[in-house]
């Protein structure tokens, strides 16, 4: 199960975030999407949240993400979270629109 929500900013990420909490998704499994890296570790940072790594992909999804653009790798980050290949494709989209996406995801 996984719940996907597309926010502005990061005030309304936390308000996002504390909601998906209020939902019953612990903030380790709340991840937090922004198409600039360093705006993304610093929001995941800021808000407590998980950042998509080996035990959500697997060795090698994580290691193929050093060889892949950064709009590959968002969506293979995401579709390890239980997103389709097309949500994930919707997504990365609505992320390069300088939007965030906030996917709490009980599906790991």
């Amino acid at each position: 199960m996984y719940k996907i929500e597309v926010v502005e900013n990061g005030v309304q990420a936390i308000s996002t975030i504390n909601s998906l909490e209020n939902q019953g998704f612990a903030k380790n499994d709340i991840y937090l999407f922004a198409h600039d890296k360093d705006r993304s570790e610093n929001l995941t940072d800021a808000t407590d949240t998980n950042d998509v790594g080996v035990k959500e992909q697997g060795i090698f999804d994580s290691i193929g993400n050093v060889f892949k653009s950064r709009g590959d790798e968002l969506r293979t980050k995401m579709a390890s979270l239980g997103l389709t290949d097309l949500e994930a494709e919707k997504y990365e989209e609505v992320l390069d629109l300088g939007k965030l996406v906030i996917v709490g995801s009980s599906a790991r």
